[in-house]
């Protein structure tokens, strides 16, 4: 996952109800992070949160944006104060992502 990829360059990732909740927790938090620190949260997160808003269990990710959620993810699974289930769900879109990307690639 340490490569940027092409912004056209799309991956499909499927998610069970329990993982889609911890990346959407993930990107929400990173919103109210951006708007408590200067009022502009950055555009992958909204775009993000509305790809799993609109979704019915399979979202479409660009290159950057899957980097982007795996980047955040990981380092929220890495959190001592991270409850296990949010870790274990986490841990598991993580394994798919890096799946996913090496699979396209």
């Amino acid at each position: 996952m340490s490569s940027s990829q092409p912004e056209t360059e799309t991956y499909e990732v499927t998610l069970s109800r329990d993982e889609q909740w911890v990346v959407h927790h993930v990107l929400s938090n990173r919103l109210d992070e951006a708007l408590d620190a200067d009022g502009t949260p950055p555009e992958w997160v909204l775009e993000g949160i509305e790809t799993l808003e609109a979704g019915d269990g399979t979202e479409r990710l660009t290159g950057p944006q899957a980097d982007r959620i795996y980047t955040e993810l990981a380092a929220y699974v890495d959190r001592e104060e991270t409850p296990d289930r949010d870790v274990d769900n986490g841990s598991a879109v993580l394994e798919l992502l890096e799946d996913v990307c090496e699979a396209e690639a």
